[in-house]
């Protein structure tokens, strides 16, 4: 077998697009997660879908694992840390285009490099926005995220998992190039174009659905090179509001009417460590900010749109008054000198620098999974518990609760916060992350994302998911060239 070192990737990318020098790899040996990797021998950079083609079959000649990427640091969850020696990693990133605005039809044909920040700026001139996850880092590539379904905070929007992804343009462990969806044709992308589709319908051609298989496949079956995203009508007027309680389970009956009701765009529950961290520009700051707010924050927002806009927030109002005087709550536009106004704002775009996350302690280890909202008071009961037996301080622990599929279910999320130049901090955080990973999947915790151990804990209890997956790898990537080590493909397969 060849190392990855002895291949011209150059003769596919450019001179310019190979970085060989062990210290800028070396930082690819690892992330913010606790998954320790192995350093890959070269680093490719292609700008377009026929390169990527190239690089999979030259790594399927040769033997050579691929890792694949298209967000840029800081990275937390250890998809992206190679398993198999002599990896080579395919750097993404400079596909940053958008290569198409479809207004009328309200989408985006995108590449894998373009942030969320840049989308959105395009969106808006456009009278559009893109759904965004909860403060993303401004380095965070958008479809990076939809592919690894992150939730967005407008759960009206949110009619199926692989929302707002419609098609895909991917290429498969095999070399294959394939379109997903309506873009499988019949005819090119342009004379579809001209014939006035949008590449907007994602399942397909006939009744495959490829495009599931590749979500969530952590760059194990191939990689994409475009995405079509769905968009949404920009906002004329909008108007935020909070409404807060001691007890999570007193905000449950409240949230489920109005997403039953479709009244609110964004919505999203926090609790006072999440929002101090979200809205503290320093470490004192957040504490202060946590200590005058209440346990927990139910924040959503009204939307108007082209035609009478303030009208359609006044009567949404109206009827939210009358579901929050039957669940005994109260919607206000301030909590703790905070308008509502300010958290609106911040939630269209990305993170400020540094991000939120590890902007007091310097690093922070997600736990995250699905279920219901009616059960989360259960999750977060667990999750406590977990810390008290830890001595885990609760100042940093921050609970966020997104509901998805219009409220449906919701994902879960304790971001614990630490110092990670501090070993005796990091060594306490390793066990307090498998300790509350272990508890919330014995309480029923959906890990639909299995990033490092959660693989186990997902897989273990799907042993016909596992063999299926199997079956399906060998087809899409037969010499397992793709992300080895990842998901349920254990490590060096």
């Amino acid at each position: 077998m060849s190392t990855s070192k002895t291949i011209a990737w150059d003769k596919i990318v450019g001179a310019n697009g190979v970085v060989t020098d062990k210290k800028i790899l070396s930082a690819f040996s690892s992330d913010g997660s606790f998954i320790e990797g192995e350093q890959p021998r070269a680093l490719v950079k292609p700008r377009k879908s026929e390169e990527v083609q190239g690089i999979i079959l030259l790594a399927n000649q040769k033997g050579v694992a691929l890792v694949p990427r298209s967000s840029t640091g800081p990275r937390f969850r250890g998809d992206t840390v190679p398993c198999a020696p002599d990896s080579v990693i395919v750097d993404l990133s400079g596909m940053d285009e958008i290569l198409r605005m479809d207004v009328r039809n309200k989408v985006a044909m995108i590449q894998p490099g373009v942030t969320f920040g840049v989308l959105q700026d395009a969106c808006a001139k456009a009278g559009l926005r893109v759904p965004v996850p909860l403060l993303p880092r401004s380095t965070k590539s958008v479809m990076g995220s939809y592919l690894e379904r992150e939730p967005h905070t407008i759960p009206k929007y949110h009619w199926d998992m692989s929302d707002p992804i419609c098609c895909l343009e991917m290429v498969f462990g095999t070399g294959d190039l394939f379109r997903t969806g309506s873009a499988a044709g019949p005819g090119t992308l342009e004379q579809q174009w001209a014939a006035g589709q949008a590449q907007k319908t994602p399942m397909g051609p006939s009744q495959t659905d490829f495009m599931k298989i590749m979500q969530g496949s952590q760059g194990t079956m191939g990689i994409a090179t475009w995405a079509t995203i769905k968009l949404e009508v920009l906002p004329k007027a909008q108007k935020g509001f909070f409404v807060t309680a001691k007890r999570l389970e007193d905000l449950v009956d409240f949230t489920y009417r109005i997403q039953r009701a479709k009244l609110p765009d964004e919505c999203l529950i926090l609790n006072h460590v999440a929002f101090a961290s979200i809205m503290g520009s320093d470490i004192k700051e957040r504490d202060k900010l946590a200590k005058a707010l209440p346990e927990w924050i139910l924040f959503y927002a009204l939307a108007g749109y082209d035609h009478f806009p303030q009208e359609r927030i006044e009567y949404c109002m109206q009827d939210i008054a009358e579901i929050a005087k039957a669940c005994h709550v109260q919607p206000v536009e301030q909590i703790a000198g905070i308008p509502a106004r300010k958290v609106l704002g911040l939630l269209s775009r990305p993170s400020e620098e540094p991000y939120w996350k590890i902007r007091h302690r310097g690093g922070c280890q997600d736990v995250f999974f699905l279920n219901t909202l009616d059960r989360a008071h259960e999750f977060v009961k667990g999750f406590k518990a977990e810390c008290a037996r830890h001595a885990f301080p609760e100042g940093d622990g921050g609970i966020y609760i997104q509901p998805i599929q219009q409220g449906r279910n919701v994902h879960i999320e304790f971001d614990l916060m630490y110092n990670p130049q501090d070993p005796a901090a990091v060594e306490r955080m390793k066990n307090l992350y498998q300790s509350v990973s272990s508890n919330m999947s014995a309480l029923g915790g959906f890990f639909s994302r299995p990033y490092g151990l959660w693989s186990d804990l997902a897989y273990r209890k799907c042993p016909d998911t596992v063999r299926a997956l199997g079956k399906v790898k060998d087809i899409l990537d037969p010499n397992r060239i793709m992300n080895p080590g990842k998901l349920c493909f254990g490590k060096g397969a």
